[in-house]
């Protein structure tokens, strides 16, 4: 089992910043890729940006740029670091962990990839 919570969602205006923690505990060793979610109302939930055991990221289009993902083996967490945002990146932001491990990092790419979902946090921007 792995528990994962998510934190540093808020309201932010248009140009500005945020950081999203997700912080993970449980089996984490069993953990071979993160990724960060996020779904606006009445849209799907789309894959915003992935981070496998090795390193290796991957983004969203839309986010490339102003958005970056890291973690910190140390403290079993990872981040999500969004610069630049915009009223359009209004969404609830979750994390989730996958277990297989998957030959590239874009074989992440659906949710049905992700074994354990955050509850999500919730970021605004205003414009």
């Amino acid at each position: 089992q792995v528990q994962l919570v998510e934190s540093g969602g808020g309201l932010v205006q248009a140009g500005g910043s945020l950081r999203l923690s997700c912080a993970a505990s449980g089996n984490i060793f069993s953990i071979n890729a993160m990724g960060w979610y996020r779904q606006a109302p009445g849209k799907p939930r789309e894959l915003v940006a992935t981070i496998t055991t090795n390193l290796n990221t991957d983004y969203a289009d839309s986010v490339k740029g102003r958005f970056t993902i890291s973690r910190d083996n140390a403290k079993s967490t990872v981040y999500l670091q969004m610069n630049s945002l915009k009223p359009e990146d209004t969404a609830v932001y979750y994390c989730a962990a996958a277990l297989q491990h998957k030959p590239k990092i874009r074989d992440y790419g659906s949710t049905g990839d992700y074994n354990y979902w955050g509850q999500g946090t919730q970021v605004t921007v205003s414009s």
